[in-house]
């Protein structure tokens, strides 16, 4: 099941769904997705749907991995500062790390957060930095990003998040409970404006820290 063939029918699958990006595809083709499963999972790994990973997170959808980071390379196309909120398994890290100079990733679930670590190094990442601590603070208030992409859904955008995007930066969040929907937020000359992109389902992000 983690097949070359298997991967390839996984990228003509996002393809007809409308995935363009033929780097983001290239690099989600090769990227071992089944690394960032336990092995009794691992034979779904080329599937197009979530997974769980254990603590309540899920692996997301191939799909979704996809549309979020063509989102960012196409609206940020100078980005090289990327911060993600919600490491889990770190395959959207992985993702975003073989495309953007620098990743900051915070997770606050410390057992997730060190799979990840393991997994990123293993796979020789280096350019990945990862930090235990609440999502909706972001990564630190002196700090301004390019790009931030959030993998868990607060009920509104949290101000913190925004306060570290750069200027012409770009965020794309769900946003909602037991209805959600993508946004996309630009920080422009005018002010933050705001794009709605389409419904999804995601883990609520959630406050502090565990371990």
């Amino acid at each position: 099941m983690t097949s070359q063939r298997t991967r390839q029918r996984l990228i003509q699958r996002l393809i007809e769904q409308g995935i363009k990006d033929t780097q983001v595809l290239t690099l989600m083709e090769s990227t071992p997705r089944h690394i960032f499963l336990d092995e009794a999972l691992s034979h779904r790994a080329y599937e197009d749907t979530s997974l769980p990973i254990g603590f309540g997170q899920t692996l997301s959808q191939p799909y979704i991995v996809a549309r979020m980071t063509e989102l960012l390379r196409t609206h940020a196309p100078d980005a090289q500062l990327v911060l993600e909120i919600g490491t889990g398994s770190g395959y959207q890290t992985a993702i975003l790390a073989g495309l953007f100079e620098q990743i900051y990733s915070v997770e606050r679930i410390k057992p997730l957060q060190d799979k990840a670590r393991k997994r990123l190094t293993e796979l020789g990442y280096r350019n990945v930095m990862l930090k235990h601590a609440d999502g909706h603070f972001g990564w630190s208030q002196d700090k301004q990003f390019d790009a931030i992409l959030s993998a868990a859904a607060p009920r509104q955008v949290p101000q913190e998040l925004l306060d570290q995007l750069a200027p012409n930066g770009v965020l794309v969040i769900p946003i909602g409970e037991a209805s959600q929907t993508l946004v996309m937020v630009k920080n422009t000359d005018e002010g933050f404006v705001t794009t709605e992109i389409e419904p999804v389902k995601f883990v609520p992000l959630l406050g502090g820290t565990t371990r």
